[in-house]
C-alpha cells in the first residue's frame, strides 16, 4: 500500500522528498505563504496554491487513514475482521468506500431484514441463497413458528428474501459496480412543479441531462429552484441495467436459476440500493459543484484583491443614493479622512447643481484627483453629474468601483472602532475611495463572501468557503507585504504569523513607542515569539530602518547572504541595483549561491528584492480605466468596439463593466477563437478587455458582448 506521501507526489506530479519535505514543514506549524516565499529549496518552487492543494488532500488522506483505523477496529470489536476484509478496507481509496465494507456490521436501526432475522430466518434465508434446485416453500416449512411471529410459510419467505435483500444491499462490490453504472449513465431529471408559475427556473422545467456531463452553474441553480418550490428533481436509470447489474452479483450462472432469488435481488435494488445511491449522487454532485462554486470565487476574488492601487493621490468618494442622498468623503493619499458631506444629485435639477456646487468646492479645498463612485443605486445618476462636475477640473477623473461589501464594512463593529462618530453611510463613501487607493488594504476588513465575485456562494458549505477564501486574501496580502508603521490590525493579521491579538498588539506597540524603526524590533512585542517573528518577518516591510534589506521581502535569515552577493558582485554602498538579477546571471547564480550559502532559487529572489526595494508587485498589472466621460446604455449599437474591466468571471461567461452601469455578459463561447473548458482559462477579474457589443436589450437591462470579435 502507498504512503499518504507517495499517494501525493503521484497526484501533483511532484518529487516525493519534496512533498515530504513540506509534510514536515506543516507539521511544525509553518504557513503556506512562508513556505512558498522561503522554503523553496525543499519544494522545488511549488507555488501557493498547489502547496494548499497538498495540504487539503493532506488533511483529506490522513482523516481517510484515521476512518479505515475506526472501522478495522470495529469490525475487530465483533470478532469478524478477516485478513481478506482488512486488506480492502486499507486499499479503499475513498471514504465512500471505506464505508461501502463498513456498512454490513454497522449498528442499524431496525429494519425489515434484522426483524426477520430476530425471527430466526437467516438459516433460511442462506440455504435459499445457495440456489442448489431446492423448492424456497419446502424449505421454509421448517421454519414456520408463531411463536417467533412467523404464521406460514409465506411469512417464512418473506422474512428470507428481506435478509437476502438486505445483504445484497450491504454487498460493498455490488455498491461499487453501480455507483460506476449510475456515475456513467444515469439522468438527472427536472420538471416544473406548476409550469404555469414564470420563475427564472423556467430552462429546468422539463429538463434532462446526464449527471456526468452537469456543469456546476446547472447542479447549483436546479438544487435552488427545487429548494424554494420550484422544481421536481429525482435521477433515473434508463433501461432495466440497474437491476440486471444486482442480478448478476446474486444469481449462480451454472446453477438453478432461482426466480426467489432474482425477485429477491430486484427488490434489493428497488428498495434499497437505487434510492441509497440516488441520493449519494445528489450529494456528490452538489459537492462537486459547491467545489467548483469555491474554486471559482477563490479564482476570482485572486485578482480582485490584487488590483493595482492608485496611490499618492488625495481621493473623492462617492456612495451613491436616493432617498438618503450621495455620501461623500475625500481621504488624503494615505485614507485619512479629510472631509465629508452628503448631497442630494437625484432629487431635481436644481439639487444637482448644488451638489455640483459644494463637490466643486471640496475638490478646489483639497486639490482631489479621483472621484471613485460606487456601482450600486444611483449610481447612474451619479456618475452623470461627476461627469458634469469634471468639466471645471480637467486634470481629475472618476472610476466605477464595485461596492460589493461596503454596507457591511460600515455597519460591522470594525468600522464603528475606526469611525465612531461618522454616520454609517459616510463610512461607506470613505470605505470607496480608499478602494480606489489600495483595494486589499481595504477589502480584508470585508468577510470575503461580501464582496461578490462568485456564483451561488451561499449555497455552498461556508466552513468551506470560509477556509478556501481565507486562504486566498491570506496569499493576497503576503505577496504584497505590509507596512508595519501603516498597516491596520485587520491587515497585519492576514499576515503570514500573526493572529488578531499579535496583530493589535504591534498598533499598539506603535502607538505607545513610536514607528518600528527595525524588523528586530518586531521581537519586542507582546506574544510575538520567536516562531511567529520566524513566519512574519520577510512580509513586513519597516521603510523607516536604516537597514534597506528591512524594506525588501529578503527574510532576516538571509540578511547575511544578500550583504555576501552586494560583496561578490562588487555592489557599493549606495549604486544603482536595478540591474542586480542580470548581473547575477552573468555572474552564474548556481556559483554565487554556494560561495552565499543558500539556495539558487532564495539568491534569486534576493536580487530581485534588492533591484526594486519596497516595490509592490499589483504595479505590473494592468491600472484601472479612470473615465472623464459617461456611456449611457441607449447610446449603445451592435458592433461598436469598447474597452472595459472583467467584473466577474463564471462558468458560463464573463461580465465586463463597459462604463454604462449595466455589466455585460461576454458567453463563454464569444471569449475566445479557441474552444474553453471555463473562460478562467483566458481572463481573470480585473483586466482590462476590448469587446464588441453583439446586442443590447434595453428592456432586460441585458447586454450581449464578444471578446473573440474585438480581436477579429
Amino acid at each position: 500500500m502507498l504512503s499518504i506521501a507517495e499517494i501525493l507526489s503521484q497526484e501533483l506530479s511532484q518529487k516525493l522528498s519534496y512533498v515530504e519535505n513540506v509534510i514536515t514543514l506543516l507539521d511544525e506549524g509553518n504557513t503556506i505563504p512562508f513556505i512558498a516565499r522561503y522554503r523553496k529549496e525543499m519544494h522545488g518552487t511549488m507555488d501557493d496554491t498547489t502547496l494548499r492543494t497538498l495540504e487539503t488532500r493532506l488533511n483529506y488522506l490522513r482523516n481517510l487513514q484515521a476512518r479505515r483505523e475506526e472501522v478495522k477496529n470495529a469490525i475487530e470489536g465483533q470478532g469478524k475482521l478477516t485478513e481478506e476484509l482488512s486488506a480492502a478496507i486499507d486499499n479503499a481509496s475513498t471514504l465512500a468506500e471505506v464505508e461501502d465494507l463498513y456498512r454490513p456490521y454497522k449498528q442499524k436501526r431496525r429494519t425489515r431484514g434484522s426483524i426477520a432475522r430476530e425471527k430466526g430466518l437467516e438459516g433460511l434465508a442462506a440455504a435459499i441463497f445457495v440456489q442448489d434446485g431446492q423448492d424456497p416453500a419446502i424449505l421454509a416449512q421448517d421454519y414456520v413458528n408463531p411463536e417467533k411471529g412467523v404464521e406460514t410459510v409465506e411469512d417464512a419467505l418473506t422474512g428470507a428474501s428481506d435478509i437476502i435483500a438486505e445483504d445484497l444491499s450491504d454487498d460493498a462490490a455490488i455498491r461499487k459496480s453501480l455507483r460506476e453504472l449510475m456515475n456513467r449513465k444515469a439522468l438527472l431529471v427536472c420538471q416544473a412543479e406548476d409550469g404555469e408559475k414564470d420563475s427564472v427556473y423556467r430552462l429546468y422545467y422539463d429538463f434532462s441531462q446526464n449527471v456526468s456531463r452537469l456543469l456546476d452553474h446547472q447542479i447549483l441553480a436546479i438544487n435552488r429552484g427545487e429548494k424554494e418550490g420550484f422544481l421536481k428533481v429525482s435521477v433515473a436509470l434508463p433501461g432495466n441495467e440497474g437491476a440486471a447489474c444486482v442480478c448478476r452479483a446474486a444469481l449462480k450462472p451454472t446453477a438453478f436459476v432461482s426466480a426467489f432469488v432474482r425477485a429477491a435481488a430486484e427488490d434489493a435494488y428497488t428498495r434499497l440500493i437505487f434510492p441509497s445511491l440516488q441520493r449519494e449522487i445528489r450529494s456528490d454532485l452538489t459537492d462537486r459543484a459547491c467545489q467548483g462554486a469555491i474554486r471559482n470565487f477563490a479564482l476570482n476574488l485572486k485578482p480582485l484583491l490584487m488590483q493595482p492601487p492608485v496611490k499618492g493621490f488625495v481621493t473623492m468618494g462617492l456612495d451613491p443614493g436616493y432617498r438618503n442622498g450621495c455620501k461623500v468623503a475625500v481621504v488624503d493619499p494615505t485614507g485619512k479622512v479629510l472631509a465629508t458631506s452628503v448631497v442630494y444629485p437625484t432629487f431635481n435639477e436644481r439639487k444637482k447643481q448644488e451638489a455640483i456646487v459644494t463637490l466643486s468646492g471640496l475638490m478646489r479645498r483639497h486639490s482631489v484627483r479621483h472621484i471613485a463612485i460606487g456601482n450600486g443605486t444611483a449610481s447612474r445618476e451619479t456618475e452623470a453629474m461627476t461627469v458634469e462636475l469634471l468639466r471645471d477640473f480637467p486634470d481629475a477623473s472618476y472610476v466605477i468601483v464595485n461596492e460589493a461589501g461596503a454596507s457591511v464594512y460600515s455597519a460591522s463593529e470594525l468600522a464603528a472602532a475606526e469611525f465612531p462618530d461618522f454616520d454609517v453611510n459616510l463610512r461607506s463613501a470613505v470605505s470607496i475611495a480608499r478602494r480606489l487607493q489600495d483595494p486589499l488594504a481595504e477589502l480584508v476588513k470585508i468577510d470575503p463572501k461580501a464582496i461578490g465575485v462568485g456564483q451561488y456562494q451561499h449555497d455552498c458549505p461556508q466552513k468551506d468557503l470560509d477556509i478556501a477564501l481565507g486562504g486566498v486574501v491570506e496569499d493576497c496580502v503576503n505577496a504584497v507585504g505590509v507596512d508595519v508603521n501603516t498597516a491596520s490590525p485587520s491587515l497585519l493579521q492576514q499576515i503570514s504569523g500573526l493572529t488578531a491579538t499579535t496583530a493589535k498588539n504591534i498598533v499598539l506597540y506603535r502607538e505607545e513607542n513610536g514607528a518600528f524603526t527595525s524588523r528586530a524590533q518586531l521581537k519586542k512585542v507582546p506574544k510575538l515569539g520567536p516562531k511567529a517573528f520566524e513566519q512574519c518577518a520577510g512580509f513586513l516591510r519597516v521603510p523607516e530602518s536604516k537597514e534597506l534589506l528591512d524594506n525588501t521581502g529578503v527574510h532576516p535569515e538571509s540578511y547575511a547572504a544578500a550583504k555576501e552577493l552586494l560583496t561578490l558582485l562588487d555592489c557599493k554602498k549606495g549604486s544603482d541595483l536595478s540591474d542586480l538579477p542580470e548581473r547575477l546571471q552573468s555572474y552564474g547564480a548556481a556559483q554565487a549561491a554556494q560561495k552565499c550559502g543558500v539556495g539558487e532559487p532564495t539568491l534569486t529572489d534576493i536580487a530581485k528584492e534588492l533591484s526594486k526595494p519596497g516595490r509592490d508587485p499589483r504595479d505590473e498589472l494592468p491600472a484601472p480605466i479612470l473615465r472623464k466621460d459617461v456611456l449611457e446604455m441607449k447610446d449603445l449599437k451592435p458592433g461598436m468596439k469598447l474597452t472595459g474591466t472583467v467584473r466577474n468571471v463564471i462558468d458560463f461567461g464573463v461580465f465586463v463593466d463597459i462604463g454604462v452601469h449595466q455589466d455585460g455578459l461576454v458567453h463563454i463561447s464569444q471569449v475566445a477563437s479557441r474552444r474553453l473548458r471555463h473562460p478562467s482559462e483566458a481572463v481573470k477579474v480585473g483586466d482590462v478587455v476590448e469587446v464588441v457589443v453583439l446586442e443590447v436589450d434595453e428592456k432586460r437591462h441585458r447586454i450581449s458582448l464578444s471578446m473573440k470579435q474585438a480581436r477579429a
